[in-house]
């Protein structure tokens, strides 16, 4: 593909929305979360999310082990948050320690400063030949948690509405 096309369809592709969450998970006294920021509802009934998330991520194992995950949604006003799960925790390491949190009913933590919260069982992961594979899960409960505006992102890389100006990949 010729430059000037390459570079009109990524145009295109930046205009796509979506939303911006930290995806949590348990198993096993375990606990992981990332910032995700291809998320988008996929089904109706019952309902269903999918989300893309890069290969290689300490919560993978954590996921297909519980069977299950967490989407606390942010404010596009917390930097913290951002700034704290856009890179990935050490697997050693509780990410979640100092932060005021609960447990969904399958276990995986909700961020009590989080907007709203989805925890969903694992329907399906999709192994695609790229560098990110799709989860698909059903929604089971959730809850929306306080008032505010949510972080949409646009693009592949950093135009959103988080007022946060990074560029980092999910």
């Amino acid at each position: 593909m010729a430059h000037d096309a390459t570079q009109n369809v990524a145009t295109a592709l930046d205009q796509i929305p979506s939303g911006m969450y930290i995806m949590t998970a348990a198993s096993d006294g375990l606990t992981s979360g990332i910032l995700v920021r291809w998320v988008q509802r996929c089904c109706i009934d019952p309902p269903m999310l999918m989300l893309a998330l890069r290969k290689g991520m300490p919560i993978e194992p954590i996921i297909r082990d519980s069977r299950s995950f967490a989407l606390c949604q942010i404010d596009e006003k917390d930097r913290f948050l951002h700034r704290k799960f856009a890179t990935p925790p050490d697997r050693t390491e509780d990410p979640f320690v100092g932060l005021p949190t609960q447990r969904a009913p399958g276990g995986s933590p909700i961020i009590e400063r989080a907007m709203a919260w989805l925890e969903c069982e694992l329907v399906r992961n999709v192994e695609l030949d790229c560098d990110h594979r799709l989860y698909v899960g059903q929604v089971i409960c959730g809850k929306r948690l306080h008032d505010a505006r949510p972080a949409i992102h646009f693009g592949r890389n950093g135009a959103d509405r988080s007022g946060t100006g990074t560029n980092s990949k999910p």
